[in-house]
């Protein structure tokens, strides 16, 4: 009984950062098996859904659509099939379009700032700016649902999973991949295979 409370703070970690307020829309992922884009490696599934539609958006976000800011949310599922507990606090996510350009996520905080006003489909996505020279205007984005579905879990017990969303100045194409790197064994370090992604329609 007594390693019961040891327990709770990881399973608390693990689960996804979703709050259910009273105006905010309820989302709960399917399992990671559920999903097209999916890869298993050393018994740990990892699957990824971009969500660069307005009905896509509605299901996580609400009345907020942050495609059409530029920034594709792709959401992560992390499901953890084996004995030991996972590190994801050094994870590393990066989105590769179609013509094999890595782009990194921009972390949740900064989301709000990337852009200044809706962009039309189709229309190219600026470079990304350095932080200090950002113009630190507030869009429609910066009504906390971005950090609110954020993906936050530090650590994933066996047999557990987690999700979240990471966000990319990006414009999503068929032929696009996200990379995951820096699963760790918590108990002995050991990095997970890296794993790549194809986006599956």
């Amino acid at each position: 009984m007594k390693a019961l409370p040891l327990l709770l703070p990881a399973l608390i970690i693990a689960a996804p950062a979703f709050a259910d307020k009273k105006d905010e829309v309820k989302f709960s992922p399917a399992a990671a098996s559920s999903y097209a884009s999916k890869q298993t490696n050393e018994n740990v599934t990892i699957a990824v859904k971009p969500y660069d539609t307005e009905e896509l958006a509605h299901t996580a976000f609400g009345k907020v659509n942050p495609y059409q800011y530029g920034i594709l949310p792709v959401l992560v599922i992390v499901q953890n099939d084996t004995n030991e507990t996972l590190r994801l606090d050094r994870l590393h996510v990066k989105f590769a379009d179609m013509n094999g350009q890595d782009i990194e996520a921009t972390p949740a905080a900064d989301v709000p700032y990337t852009v200044e006003g809706p962009r039309r489909p189709g229309a190219p996505v600026p470079l990304p700016i350095p932080p200090e020279l950002r113009k630190r205007h507030k869009n429609p984005l910066s009504g906390g649902e971005i950090e609110t579905r954020a993906f936050a879990a530090r650590m994933l017990p066996p047999h557990e999973s987690a999700a979240g969303f990471f966000y990319f100045q990006a414009r999503y194409r068929p032929g696009a991949s996200v990379y995951i790197s820096g699963l760790k064994q918590a108990s002995s370090g050991k990095e997970l295979f890296y794993f790549d992604i194809p986006i599956k329609e």
